[in-house]
């Protein structure tokens, strides 16, 4: 993401959780994909998963997070969430948000590029490819990052 990007996204960011505000068609997203998003994860990782937190155990990155919207809904669903976005302030307000509801989430102020090979079950990376210059070498890190090396993407 390049600097003019961050630049507008961190001045966006305390509107992320306002489901009215101009960030009012994530929260109509992150309410149809997180039960598909479960739902895949949970066919393929987790079959006969407790069914209130169906993702327990498994360790997930949100790539890209922005202020936490998705991140909070697989922590919800029992995951142990790691978060990243270059936004400063989106992360603030992550962070700040996570801690009232109550949530443990790992949130990081960085690219994918800054995070190691830690061995992650899932790597999301929703809304972001279409920020990314090299999307090959973008893919290829995000598939390094799984725990199994398994990757799949409907990207072209």
């Amino acid at each position: 993401m390049n600097s003019e990007e961050i630049k507008r996204y961190n001045q966006l960011a305390h509107t992320w959780w306002d489901p009215t505000g101009p960030m009012w068609p994530l929260h109509r997203l992150n309410a149809a994909r997180t039960p598909f998003v479960e739902h895949t994860i949970r066919t393929k990782l987790r079959p006969g998963a407790n069914i209130e937190r169906p993702l327990a155990g498994l360790k997930l990155l949100d790539i890209g997070c922005g202020a936490g919207l998705l991140s909070e809904s697989m922590a919800k669903l029992g995951a142990s969430v790691t978060a990243v976005d270059p936004a400063e302030r989106n992360i603030d307000i992550a962070r700040s948000h996570a801690r009232l509801s109550g949530l443990d989430i790992d949130y990081r102020c960085a690219a994918i590029e800054d995070i190691d090979a830690e061995p992650f079950d899932v790597v999301l990376n929703m809304e972001v490819v279409e920020h990314v210059e090299a999307l090959p070498d973008f893919m290829a890190k995000c598939c390094s990052l799984t725990a199994r090396g398994v990757c799949t993407s409907s990207q072209r």
